[in-house]
Order: structure tokens, then sequence, then C-alpha cells
């Protein structure tokens, strides 16, 4: 069996081709998730091989692919994915809500820095880097039909049982699936994912969310999230305020590695997670039934 991982943002590999670049990120992904699994004392069991449905050459904007990121370089549709995503990070009062729709880019950032103690650098790399791939996929029709081919694609070519969907990889496998539901897949993982990031993703997905709840894709069995406590993309962190989610689990990674694909890769929740799927030819029905009580 082969599971399917759909990156997230910042993996493009510049001067590779998309074969070779799912390649390498595979063997990468690889070793983080043997070691997710030997933390979780599951070690002694055989990993399935890990697919990477590699979807970044449509993405990423060639131009920005050498460039220092700039936080007021970034145009208008990035810059309101930036503030929906300040917003979202806190609870800010009406002051400060209103303070930080009309306040200048790099002060909203500030503001993110202080509220979350992350250094400012760390805050505008992230920012730049998430509004912009999010923009590309988002509002460029032909980038956004040219991700959910690959991923779709890939997913009809293995045959997972089950999908790791990372970031804004997240966003692309769930509008795959929904697009494609032919496609079934056992155990869907949402890692670190902005799916509900109201404002900047929520409202733009497809198909539209209805009385403010996203709908499961038809092929999807079991849906779990997983988001690290600290993670600034993973948005609100519990998607099951807003989807269909059956398992929800807190993870903190750290202050440093907050939202890597490798770091949810290495966490025993993600071994715990998907093992059921992995380890048995057929999936108790009884895990199905337990998760959704429990989401009910």
């Amino acid at each position: 069996m082969t599971i399917v991982a759909v990156h997230g943002i910042g993996n493009h590999l510049r001067g590779r081709s998309p074969e070779q670049a799912a390649t390498k990120l595979a063997g990468q992904w690889q070793l983080k998730l043997q070691h997710g699994f030997t933390a979780a004392g599951l070690g002694d069991h055989r990993l399935p091989d890990l697919h990477v449905a590699y979807y970044a050459h449509h993405t990423q904007a060639a131009e920005r692919q050498a460039a220092v990121p700039d936080v007021l370089a970034i145009d208008e549709r990035e810059q309101s994915v930036v503030i929906a995503w300040a917003l979202a990070l806190g609870s800010p009062t009406l002051q400060e809500r209103q303070g930080l729709i009309t306040a200048p880019l790099r002060q909203v950032l500030s503001w993110v820095s202080r509220r979350r103690n992350i250094p400012i650098g760390t805050v505008i790399r992230l920012a730049v880097q998430l509004a912009g791939e999010v923009r590309r996929y988002l509002h460029v029709p032909q980038v956004r039909a040219a991700a959910r081919s690959t991923v779709a694609e890939s997913i009809r070519r293995v045959r997972p049982r089950v999908v790791l969907a990372h970031s804004l990889g997240s966003v692309v496998a769930y509008e795959a699936l929904h697009a494609h539901p032919e496609l079934t897949v056992d155990c869907f993982v949402t890692l670190g994912s902005p799916l509900g990031l109201p404002g900047g993703i929520f409202d733009h997905l497809v198909p539209a969310p209805i009385a403010d709840r996203g709908a499961r894709p038809a092929g999807v069995r079991y849906w779990v999230n997983l988001a690290d406590t600290g993670d600034l993309v993973a948005i609100p962190h519990r998607l099951g305020d807003r989807f269909p989610v059956d398992q929800h689990a807190d993870t903190p990674i750290g202050r440093i590695d907050f939202h890597t694909f490798g770091a949810y890769l290495s966490s025993p929740l993600t071994a715990a997670a998907i093992t059921p799927f992995v380890r048995n030819p057929t999936i108790p029905d009884h895990i199905a039934s337990d998760f959704r009580q429990s989401a009910s």
C-alpha cells in the first residue's frame, strides 16, 4: 500500500522536474514518518511507501522564486489574505480590528509578531509565502485547475487508503476530492490546515460552504485533523467547527518547526491516526462509528 502526501506552501524545488521534486520530497518525508511511528511505539511495523502529489510548480510565482520575501511587494489580493489571516490569529478588540484592517501591512505583521512572540522575520516570510501561493491557487483559474488535477491524478494512479494533506495542500486535496467523487480514500488526514480561515480561504472554497459549513468529499470515509498548538497557518485549529471532521487532535511541535510537513509526519499523533488503515486489510467499521458518534 502507498500513502499519498499532498504538500503545502514553501515546497517548490527549483531546477528539478515535478517528478524529481516529488521523489526527493518523498524520500525526506518517508524518514520523518518512520520517526513518528517509532515515537509512537510502532517502529516494528513496515511502513507503506510515500508518494508525493507535487503541485508547487503551479502555485509558485516565477518572479519570486529567487526573491527575498518583501511584504511591500505583494498585491491587493495577497494583502487581503494577510489581513484575514492576522485577524484570525487572535481575538482583537473592535478598536484593534479596525486598526488592523486599515494599518500598513508591516504594522499588521508586527502585531502578529508581538501577539504570538514570533520573530518578525519569520512572520514576514510566512505571510508572503502563504499569501502568494494562496492567491495564485484561489484566484488564478488555470493554476487552481492544474493543481487539483495533479493531486486527483496522483490519487487515481496510486489508489491510496490514506491521504496526508498539509497546509495549502489540504485545500487542494479537499477540492480535488470534491471535484472527483469517484476517488475513494479511507482516511483523509489534514495537517496544519487553513481550510477554515475566514475571508482568506473558507469563503472561496469550491464547492462553496452552505450555512457556514463545508462538506465532506463523497469519497472520504474518515477525516482526521491535526494541528500544532502554535501553528500560525492552521487557523482556526478545530476544523470540526466548520467541517464534518471525525477526529481532531492538537499536537505541540515547537516554536521553530511549527508548520513544516516533516514536523507533522514526525509526530506520534500522525502515526496513531493512520495506523488502523495501514496495518489492517479492512477498516474496522466500529472505528468509523465511534468517531462519528464522538463528533456528533
